[in-house]
């Protein structure tokens, strides 16, 4: 008995708390007719409340203060649903239950005949929204029990207590109240579920974005690998050919060198490893670079005298290509060169992709603080896919379009910046210094990489039209 008592109690307090409330549950705005579902629902009322005036005073003979009064209160609980659902549940019922109650002397009499009861037109319409408004802003517990509560309302006034003559309105209103509960639960689990799935779509997007950067940043650091390495075993077989190169070396300069050579092997070492973890798990692709055999692993990182080749591809493509270069090049690092040669490769695939049989041009400015490339397409002269071959200028190493380019030169310090043209094209610009690290200009220097940055990015970007 006690387990019984407990669950009566936790039931009554589930019903307490779901139903003798005056909480706020207001319907959204509707984004383009903000006020519209609002006006609406207030037309409805205004419509309910002169229906049911009529019907309270000359068909149920309430008088007419009473009736007016009534009728006003079903007209505000349908208003009322708006903004607090449940209490105008609490008033649109309560005002059906007293006005059946007091129509009932007249069906007693025999005078009712073929008058709606206890539900008459008007009601019925006020209380099927003011239950539809209820079941799509609320839980469907609290749905069912409104709905439950209402037809045992319905039950007790024409089952249980009923009249003489009368037209019956129960079972009508009943269904009609079931079928508008269930189409606005329905409704809401809808515009739940959309909402939802709008917030997933968000988090993907962001992980895509977050995964598309890291996995950028491993391919550019298999591909700088090969740099690295190069320069630390030179540092190695220098510092293990030093001492033959002079006569009778002491024993600090031998102890020196075998240090320096030790630390060069062992940072190689290093760099294996943390390659074994950037390897694609493919064994035959295993600096993850999508190539179908090991040919591409072994093939030397591209550097400024591949653009040539590079370009001679991308026309071979179907692209219209010109290049031009300005200055006296000088060295630059080897991680320099990997970067301009993969940001003009991304760049020429890009527009291989997006503007089909566009005329594209390929600036190199050698700075005396850096390189300046520029990438400039003119308007597409063509809609549709991409020309065949298009593929041909992508290789090893491509990667994520400008997210790829400004991780490249971020790396070195440099900056890339991309906008359309005043035609229809598209301008990619992008700085690399020229020693591959960024340096902030002091109070006493002069013109630095920074003011060379400045000049070749001036802000805001240039609006005028770099077309070829």
């Amino acid at each position: 008995m006690d387990g019984v008592e407990k669950r009566l109690t936790r039931g009554l307090r589930v019903l307490r708390e779901d139903l003798w409330t005056l909480r706020a549950a207001p319907l959204p705005p509707s984004v383009w007719l903000r006020w519209l579902p609002h006006g609406l629902v207030c037309l409805v009322a205004f419509a309910v409340a002169v229906a049911n005036t009529d019907q309270f005073v000359q068909r149920y003979g309430l008088g007419p203060q009473f009736g007016l009064l009534c009728a006003t209160a079903q007209g505000v609980a349908v208003a009322l649903a708006l903004w607090r659902p449940v209490p105008a549940w609490w008033l649109s019922t309560g005002v059906t239950a007293v006005v059946a109650l007091g129509a009932r002397p007249m069906l007693l009499d025999g005078s009712g005949a073929e008058r709606p009861w206890p539900w008459g037109p008007a009601s019925l319409v006020g209380q099927c929204l003011v239950l539809f408004l209820l079941a799509l802003r609320l839980p469907t517990r609290v749905s069912a029990e409104v709905l439950a509560a209402t037809a045992l309302l319905t039950y007790g006034l024409e089952g249980l207590i009923g009249g003489d003559s009368y037209a019956p309105t129960g079972v009508l209103g009943v269904a009609l109240f079931a079928g508008v509960t269930v189409l606005g639960t329905a409704l809401r689990g809808r515009r739940e579920a959309r909402h939802q799935l709008v917030e997933q779509t968000g988090i993907t997007a962001e992980e895509r974005a977050r995964r598309t950067l890291l996995e950028e940043r491993n391919r550019i650091a298999r591909e700088l690998h090969d740099v690295v390495a190069h320069h630390m075993s030179v540092i190695s077989i220098q510092a293990q050919v030093a001492p033959h190169l002079v006569e009778n070396p002491s024993r600090e300069l031998r102890e020196n060198l075998d240090g320096i050579r030790q630390n060069a092997l062992e940072a190689l070492a290093e760099l294996r490893r943390v390659l074994g973890v950037l390897r694609s798990e493919n064994p035959d692709d295993p600096y993850g670079l999508g190539a179908t055999g090991g040919a591409a692993a072994d093939a030397p990182q591209p550097t400024l005298d591949h653009l040539d080749a590079l370009i001679e591809n991308t026309r071979a493509a179907g692209l219209d290509v010109v290049s031009e270069v300005r200055g006296p090049a000088p060295v630059y690092p080897p991680g320099v060169q990997l970067s301009a040669y993969r940001i003009v490769q991304e760049a020429l695939s890009n527009a291989m992709r997006h503007a089909p049989g566009a005329r594209v041009r390929v600036e190199l400015t050698h700075r005396p603080d850096g390189l300046c490339l520029e990438i400039t397409n003119s308007r597409p002269s063509r809609p549709g896919p991409r020309p065949a071959g298009a593929d041909a200028g992508a290789g090893p190493g491509m990667g994520h379009g400008l997210l790829g380019m400004r991780e490249r030169a971020a790396m070195l310090g440099g900056r890339v910046t991309a906008h359309p043209t005043l035609h229809g094209g598209f301008c990619v610009l992008a700085f690399l210094p020229r020693d591959g690290t960024a340096r902030s200009t002091g109070p006493d220097e002069g013109t630095g990489p920074a003011d060379g940055m400045e000049l070749f990015f001036p802000d805001p970007p240039p609006t005028g039209d770099k077309t070829p």
